[in-house]
């Protein structure tokens, strides 16, 4: 069986990659086709239209399309998580000189992005930042950390920009900062033009990031895909098939990246002003973050109503709980 697959370039699309390039898919009776996209507004229509059969996607905007908050809506299924966490903020130097926090920690820099972002406002010209999508955990991070520092997150000006356009909206200074997923943030230090200043498992430890959304009327051939990129997010979580994988991705079909740099990023090295910092839970593949929980609908429903993207009065928690499906991910893994 002949499948369509999109996903957008970022290295939590390895599962997604690795189950075709290294032979998962074929073991199933599957042929994949890949196709990138240019945002996710754009998978998202694709996948609700039919166009795509399943795809990598961000976990907020699975269970918003299948609700009809954003796009069309969808008969969507969600029965594998492929990542946890694997976002950074990243910011412009010119930002960070103006911040000048005392040092690293997390609860030090938010105040000090406050206090900028309040002087900004206070001088007429906000701050603004890029997130991949409203829906998004980008977005409910960037809120959180500025929560953190005792900012309001309306003090700040939030534009949706497309992963692998973050880097050169920050170039043209189109914005002050972007939040976005591995390897973004890295390529924008690597070119000069930024600093991570907070990692999202920081912020919000163990976020569910993206997932596999499969189309509703993907009957038959949903568990042996599930299965597929089961095994494959298994093989890209272990590092002894990092360089492999990265070799992978850095492929121009899919990141189109050096991939040295694309090993560092899902090594979790974390490059800060010619320092590097290991953080091993930066992006999170494999068994830990496979099996989707009821526990990660409950918190990305909350942080969509503290964002106000749910209608008024509207108690959605059942109907977001049922696109999530355990027992799909148990009977296709069952064995594994």
């Amino acid at each position: 069986m002949r499948l369509q697959i999109g996903y957008v370039p970022l290295c939590d699309a390895a599962p997604v990659v690795a189950a075709h390039e290294m032979g998962f898919a074929r073991a199933e009776g599957l042929d994949l086709d890949l196709s990138a996209e240019p945002s996710w507004a754009t998978l998202r229509d694709r996948l609700a239209l039919g166009h795509l059969d399943a795809a990598h996607m961000l976990a907020p905007l699975a269970l918003a399309s299948a609700l009809g908050l954003s796009g069309p809506p969808a008969d969507l299924r969600v029965p594998l998580s492929l990542s946890l966490n694997g976002n950074a903020l990243t910011l412009t130097h010119a930002l960070w000189a103006e911040m000048a926090p005392a040092d690293d920690d997390l609860d030090t820099v938010a105040r000090a992005f406050a206090r900028a972002a309040e002087a900004r406002r206070a001088g007429g010209r906000p701050l603004t930042l890029g997130t991949v999508h409203p829906f998004s955990c980008h977005t409910y991070q960037v809120r959180l950390f500025a929560a953190r520092g005792g900012l309001d997150p309306a003090g700040i000006r939030l534009v949706a920009v497309p992963p692998q356009h973050c880097v050169e909206a920050l170039r043209r200074g189109l914005v002050d900062g972007f939040c976005a997923g591995a390897p973004w943030n890295a390529v924008a230090v690597a070119a000069g033009l930024g600093r991570v200043a907070a990692l999202g498992c920081a912020i919000a430890p163990d976020a569910p990031e993206k997932v596999l959304a499969v189309s509703g009327r993907l009957a038959e051939a949903c568990l042996p895909l599930v299965r597929a990129v089961a095994r494959a997010g298994l093989w890209c979580a272990d590092p002894q098939n990092r360089a492999e994988l990265a070799h992978r991705l850095a492929r121009r079909t899919y990141l189109g990246l050096d991939a040295e740099l694309i090993a560092r990023s899902l090594a979790g090295e974390i490059d800060r002003d010619g320092g590097t910092r290991h953080v091993p839970e930066h992006l999170r593949l494999g068994a830990p973050a496979q099996a989707p929980r009821a526990g990660q609908v409950g918190w990305l429903v909350a942080q969509m109503e503290a964002a106000g993207q749910l209608p008024a009065g509207a108690d959605l928690l059942r109907e977001a709980e049922a696109v999530y499906r355990p027992d799909l991910f148990a009977d296709a893994t069952a064995g594994l």
